[in-house]
């Protein structure tokens, strides 16, 4: 079976940003990415590749400690296929 995950964003499940933060809402996109995968009976090791879209680079940048963080917290040390990409702008502003 293949499950295929996108558009998530770091809101919560009620559709709300608990934060500005860029590595809080990276840790809660992640978050929503792993109950979607478990809605599926899905694990964070059955991810294949990720592709990151974020619309300031200096600003990724200079997350990357708290963006590492989040990511080993809860997907742990897989690591799959990934490119991140800066993008002129995102549909949700926040």
């Amino acid at each position: 079976r293949l499950v295929f995950v996108g558009g998530q964003v770091g809101w919560n499940a009620e559709c709300r940003f608990e934060t500005d933060d860029f590595a809080g809402q990276v840790r809660q996109t992640l978050a929503n990415i792993v109950a979607v995968l478990a809605e599926a009976g899905g694990e964070p090791h059955h991810i294949t590749s990720m592709t990151w879209y974020f619309t300031d680079k200096a600003e990724y940048l200079a997350n990357l400690k708290g963006i590492g963080e989040a990511y080993r917290a809860i997907i742990g040390r897989h690591f799959p296929a990934m490119a991140a990409m800066q993008v002129m702008a995102l549909v949700e502003d926040r």
